[in-house]
């Protein structure tokens, strides 16, 4: 199945390499390998033929660490070549669109280089080439920081603003789910279109969180439907929200947030107007 994850032994051995060399690979920016909530690495198979490929330019084609990003960015590169021209010649539409796809073709037309975005937003080259190639890799708040920085949102690279907006019905349990890019988070759409307000339903995974703290303009409303949320502002106001509680905040204010119940935590979260 595509959704298999290994664990770093199990991906070395499958790469043909040491678990110390993925670790060797990662310090050197040719990897990022998935994390879960509690920080274990994990690789997808999308990621395990990105191991082989390494393997093989080192050890056939002799390439120091430099030359192998190199020789991986144009491989990407040729990828995303490949994708277009299959849309010219009536493939996916830019909805099916991967969002690391999404958000390589941002960047690539504001004319921003790999370097650059992870200058301005703290996120390793190796991570956003990744995530460019795999949309797996980033973190939540990573991913805010990038979709700001390429004057995106995450509701928009989702598709949650396709249509016109006016007005949305969606049955009980037919929610549209945003494609999932960080591990334990899974938000489904509440009302669909270009809308003054963003609705939607958190799942979070035991240990799931927001990884850090990221803010932006507007206003929030949380209700916790089942489980526990501890919610920080401005990095030292805490707040604890339990089954039934609600809660309402400035975006603009910094805000972090993870699930600190045993088990899931369900949400409904509405933003406004949609700027997240």
């Amino acid at each position: 199945m595509d959704d298999i994850r290994f664990k770093i032994a199990e991906a070395a051995r499958m790469a043909g390499v040491s678990a110390s060399t993925l670790r060797l690979w990662e310090t050197q920016e040719l990897i990022e390998p998935l994390r879960t909530p509690s920080g274990q690495r994990l690789y997808d198979r999308a990621l395990v033929e990105r191991l082989k490929t390494i393997a093989w330019l080192r050890s056939e084609k002799g390439l120091n660490p430099a030359a192998i990003r190199q020789s991986l960015r144009d491989e990407d590169a040729a990828d995303e070549a490949g994708f277009a021209e299959g849309e010219a010649d009536g493939g996916s539409e830019q909805a099916e669109m991967p969002v690391g796809l999404k958000i390589r073709r941002l960047r690539r037309d504001a004319g921003k280089t790999l370097e650059a975005v992870a200058q301005a937003t703290g996120v390793s080259v190796s991570q956003l080439s990744t995530f460019e190639r795999t949309s797996q890799g980033l973190s939540f708040t990573a991913l805010h920081g990038v979709a700001a920085f390429l004057g995106t949102t995450l509701a928009s690279l989702s598709g949650q603003e396709q249509g016109q907006g006016g007005e949305s019905l969606i049955r009980d349990g037919r929610w549209p789910t945003w494609p999932t890019t960080t591990s334990g988070v899974k938000v489904q759409v509440l009302a669909e279109g270009r809308n003054q307000m963003e609705c939607n339903r958190f799942q979070l995974a035991p240990g799931a969180s927001s990884e850090g703290a990221y803010q932006h303009e507007g206003e929030e409303f949380i209700h916790v439907l089942s489980g526990s949320l501890e919610i920080i502002l401005d990095g030292d106001r805490f707040f604890e929200l339990h089954a039934g509680d609600s809660f309402y905040f400035e975006s603009r204010r910094p805000h972090s947030w993870h699930n600190s119940f045993d088990g899931e935590t369900v949400l409904l979260w509405i933003n406004t107007p949609a700027t997240f």
